[in-house]
């Protein structure tokens, strides 16, 4: 889709490519450490300013109480994180289960460690989790289970109660909990942010996946980190080093920087993306395009059940076509059919695209 728009010179609102700036202590703060000299390799598991800034961070916003020497594993985004803790604590033709929608690269990613994808769907709007329905997805080869909290695609935020729901099943499964919390920061209408590994005895068994690509606008620098006990976090930082050895050098001390921001940066971020979210639901509610409204993250999927086409990849290009706006199919998020019925768009973005993308949405017919 992206490459149909720029085919098109059309606005892409299909792919996560946020175009916002970055926050200039984040920004001046990787400057600052070029400009020092610290361009050569780090440790594997990350600088120790990096790392004592996110130990910080995980007790004052998550709950999480952790030893930065031994805990926490910096890496190449967290795809990079995500990549490590696969090949570390999982073999080829393991189980792990997913919930649909799910994040592509999560799927495609467990497929080239040669695992075993399994899914759960969760019904919209709510895509409220069902400890019966849970139950049931586990297999007998089943070893980990993916949570992606707030949600890309659905910005579903999982709450504490439905996280004792996995907490139970994960114990009597004797399951892995891989936890992808990218979007924390991006929470709307009061939503807390809850990390899995804070609720009941998860922290035990959950490696948690975050990262500063969408809290700092900075997707291109490919910074991220695991959190996990000891044992675990070694493990993922022997695969970490073999990967990619570390990330890069001067970037980390940015990411520090960025830490320090006083609590209304985190606040602000989160009003100006819900302001964001409820324009570009507004266009597609105009536009008889029915959004499901998100909790977190900056995507929302449109409901084109209505609209009688034959699947959303020729809902998605016709919309293209006529507006110029670039959506994805909700095919990408699915293996069952229930993607069809659905397309996604992003919304970060700077408000005169967005507010021109929203004009365009508009005009769409069916």
């Amino acid at each position: 889709m992206t490459r149909a728009c720029e085919r098109l010179g059309g606005i892409n609102l299909g792919q996560g490519l946020g175009d916002l700036p970055a926050p200039p202590a984040v920004r001046d703060g990787a400057i600052k450490a070029i400009q020092e000299g610290r361009n050569t390799y780090t440790p594997s598991e990350g600088v120790t300013p990096l790392r004592l800034a996110i130990a910080e961070k995980l007790r004052r916003d998550n709950g999480l109480a952790v030893d930065p020497e031994t805990e926490i594993v910096i890496s190449n985004g967290t795809t990079g994180a995500f990549a490590a803790t696969l090949t570390a604590l999982l073999n080829p033709g393991d189980g792990v289960l997913l919930f649909e929608p799910y994040y592509g690269y999560h799927l495609n990613t467990l497929l080239l460690q040669g695992l075993e994808p399994q899914f759960l769907t969760l019904t919209p709007p709510e895509f409220a989790l069902d400890e019966a329905a849970l139950t049931a997805a586990v297999r007998p080869n089943t070893r980990a289970m993916v949570l992606c909290t707030p949600s890309n695609p659905s910005g579903k935020m999982f709450s504490a109660a439905e996280l004792a729901i996995v907490e139970r099943v994960a114990e009597r499964h004797n399951l892995l909990i891989i936890s992808d919390e990218i979007y924390e920061y991006i929470t709307y209408d009061g939503r807390r942010h809850v990390s899995p590994a804070s609720v009941g005895r998860l922290g035990e068994r959950t490696v948690s996946i975050m990262g500063f690509s969408k809290t700092f606008s900075i997707t291109g620098w490919r910074l991220g980190y695991a959190v996990a006990e000891t044992v675990l976090a070694s493990a993922i930082n022997l695969v970490n080093d073999l990967l990619y050895v570390c990330a890069p050098s001067p970037l980390q001390y940015g990411a520090a920087a960025g830490l320090t921001a006083p609590p209304d940066y985190f606040q602000h971020l989160r009003s100006e993306y819900q302001r964001k979210r409820d324009i570009i639901c507004a266009g597609l509610n105009d536009a008889g395009l029915t959004p499901l409204v998100p909790q977190g993250a900056y995507y929302v999927l449109a409901s084109i059940a209505h609209l009688g086409f034959p699947d959303a990849r020729s809902a998605s290009l016709d919309l293209l076509e006529q507006t110029g706006v670039a959506s994805v199919p909700g095919s990408a998020f699915y293996q069952s059919s229930a993607g069809e019925s659905l397309i996604r768009f992003c919304f970060a973005k700077d408000d005169a695209t967005l507010h021109e993308a929203v004009a365009r949405i508009r005009k769409f017919r069916r």
